[in-house]
């Protein structure tokens, strides 16, 4: 049980991390991979799609080195960080970018919320001036217009 618990909460925490890496590293430091991801058509592969490898490495480490030392707590950490990595490549590149075609119509106001937060958070084409950095948490009031659009329909 405390094992499932460590792996909810670091991908409870993740949504943190993530927010605080797209703020400050890739509208920071790595723009430079990432400023192709606000440009109007990137086209299917973008220089910042490394941000895969970046991410995707400490999850498959700790992973990797509780598998080696018996399933300890840096097994359920690393899964935690997995998890959150492919429900972010879920709802960011399948969902919102429709990398693939599929989900391309939801009616769900939560979906439709993260995904006008996030035509929000593109609607500035350089680093500076930026919003909405979240992925699954995203502020409030975008739940609201939509939830209000669902009802008055």
């Amino acid at each position: 049980m405390m094992n499932f618990l460590l792996l909810v909460v670091t991908f409870v925490l993740m949504e943190g991390v993530a927010w605080l890496t797209h703020r400050f590293v890739m509208h920071g430091l790595l723009w430079v991979l990432h400023k192709d991801h606000h440009q109007v058509k990137p086209g299917f592969f973008e220089r910042n799609d490394f941000f895969f490898l970046i991410f995707a490495l400490p999850g498959f480490l700790l992973t990797l080195f509780g598998t080696l030392n018996n399933f300890s707590p840096l097994f359920f950490i690393g899964l935690g960080i997995t998890i959150y990595g492919f429900a972010y490549f879920l709802v960011h590149d399948v969902f919102i970018h429709q990398r693939l075609p599929i989900l391309k119509r939801s009616n769900n106001f939560y979906l439709r919320a993260i995904r006008k937060a996030h035509k929000m958070h593109h609607k500035h084409l350089n680093k500076e001036e930026g919003e909405c950095f979240g992925m699954l948490l995203v502020p409030l009031k975008y739940f609201y217009q939509e939830l209000k659009l669902s009802k008055s329909k």
